[in-house]
């Protein structure tokens, strides 16, 4: 397993359209060419997500597909959106089998044999929460799911349902604690020990279509987060507290069959470390993105002082397809400067399909078609550079070093602004420094040269620029650095 790894994520039931069959109304896997891979693995990447790639049940979108604010977000995305564009959720699975609009588990299977001769493994989705509120399994396996009396449903029909397919019995939406049920969906219970074996054996199976997976809210199937958000009908039913974590014997289960198997966490509410420690490889870093959206420098530097193993484990993003676009929401400039952040720290590092294009849109993603864009050559010139740059072997396994810049001189608090750590390995450096703010930012940078000589020469790699200091001076005070808002070096010198 490659360290500080790269991963594209892709919208698949969109992106697969750009690669028609021909005179065939059926969009496959194997219609993709080479070279569209080849490309990925050229710019650098080490994983791609197919996000969206399990059957779903198309019974459940004119039910649940068309409220207020979702037909808003379709018109604020594609204004000429038409009904059929829309095509349900992907997180709303019948079951894990690859929707036939992409091919069939042949398929897939040499789909990854395909890309890991590029160079690339697959990653897919693994939904624990919930299946589809249609899903066939309710009827074939119902005692994975949470059923609850009668009342239940008298008290809350938002919450709780009948499916078409098994109505003597009532089942509970999924949901996280913090929103209302999403009604498209029917909750697995992990307090069941029959849902907990056909979850783990899901897994198992899953190891032979891909090298991993990115598991959709994974802090939901924890003991105390499942207990709060369904407590009442757990008690009701007479369940108690499994002894151990669903993910924990999950994830041992998994590595026993194959040990280099990714388990990526999306995961929030502080709980990312808990799960690190029970065994996910990754788990978002969604504090960082939000610190990066709201400018706290000073937020962000203390985040990168958080311990090794953390940092190590953290999947650093600017956008996916839960974010909006971050050309949008950023802007230009500072979108530039987040990439530079978020590529140069020690970590899994996320790109979205669309964002080194400069792609402005959010789309749902209940939708089937995307708008039409233009890529803006700037942003896409800008992710071309640094992709070759943090390619180099220093970024993957490198000694990384957080620095504290200092003032340029008294009174100019501007230094406050920047961001800096450099990277080490054998006789070579990289020294990154960001001004993350909207104004001028002057400071200096201290370095530790031991051995090098006393001229030292450094290459901006953003740019080719080149200069000279004097080792001496990179000790003590400090290289001086003067920057315009976002903008950013990635200095590069050795002896």
């Amino acid at each position: 397993m490659p360290q500080n790894p790269l991963i594209f994520e892709i919208n698949t039931r969109v992106w697969i359209k750009r690669f028609p069959n021909s005179g065939v109304d059926r969009f496959l896997l194997n219609n993709v060419p080479d070279e569209y891979w080849q490309n990925l693995a050229d710019l650098g990447f080490h994983y791609v997500w197919l996000m969206g790639l399990w059957k779903t049940n198309p019974a459940v979108i004119d039910k649940y597909c068309f409220e207020e604010g979702l037909v808003k977000e379709y018109s604020k995305a594609v204004k000429d959106w038409q009904r059929h564009d829309i095509i349900g959720s992907p997180y709303a699975i019948d079951r894990y089998e690859i929707n036939p609009d992409f091919g069939n588990s042949r398929l897939l299977k040499a789909l990854k044999i395909r890309l890991n001769n590029f160079g690339l493994k697959l990653i897919l989705d693994f939904v624990p929460n919930h299946f589809s509120a249609e899903s066939s399994l309710i009827k074939s396996n119902p005692e994975i799911f949470l059923s609850v009396a009668e009342e239940f449903l008298e008290r809350d029909s938002h919450t709780y349902f009948r499916p078409e397919n098994n109505k003597n019995i009532v089942f509970a939406h999924g949901r996280d604690p913090f929103f209302p049920a999403w009604q498209d969906t029917i909750q697995v219970n992990y307090y069941s020990e029959s849902a907990r074996t056909f979850m783990t054996d899901t897994l198992l199976s899953l190891t032979e279509l891909c090298d991993g997976v990115r598991c959709d809210m994974a802090m939901l199937a924890l003991n105390n987060v499942f207990h709060n958000t369904w407590g009442a009908a757990l008690d009701s039913g007479g369940f108690i507290v499994p002894g151990e974590e669903f993910w924990e014997n999950a994830l041992k289960t998994v590595k026993v069959k194959n040990p280099d198997f990714l388990f990526i966490a999306e995961a929030y509410w502080d709980l990312e470390y808990k799960l690190q420690t029970i065994g996910f490889d990754y788990t978002y870093d969604k504090k960082l993105t939000d610190r990066l959206k709201d400018n706290n420098v000073a937020s962000i530097r203390d985040h990168l002082r958080a311990e090794s193993s953390y940092q190590e484990k953290s999947l650093r993003f600017i956008e996916n397809h839960d974010e909006q676009r971050s050309a949008e929401i950023l802007g230009k400039n500072k979108a530039r400067a987040a990439s530079v952040v978020v590529s140069t720290i020690r970590g899994m590092k996320f790109i979205y399909d669309g964002q080194m294009d400069g792609v402005r849109i959010k789309l749902p993603v209940q939708m089937g078609a995307e708008p039409k864009y233009q890529t803006s050559k700037c942003i896409n010139d800008h992710y071309t550079k640094l992709l070759s740059i943090i390619k180099s072997e220093i970024f993957q396994i490198g000694k990384w070093t957080l620095h504290e810049p200092f003032p340029a001189w008294e009174g100019n608090n501007s230094y406050r602004n920047l961001l800096s750590w450099s990277w080490e390995y054998e006789n070579e450096r990289r020294l990154v420094v960001v001004n993350y703010s909207d104004s001028i930012a002057q400071g200096r940078i201290r370095c530790e040269v031991g051995g090098f000589p006393e001229k030292i020469y450094l290459t901006d790699l953003l740019n080719g620029q080149v200069y000279h200091r004097y080792s001496a001076e990179m000790a003590y005070p400090g290289i001086f650095i003067e920057l315009q808002n976002f903008q950013s070096h990635i200095f590069s010198f050795g002896f």
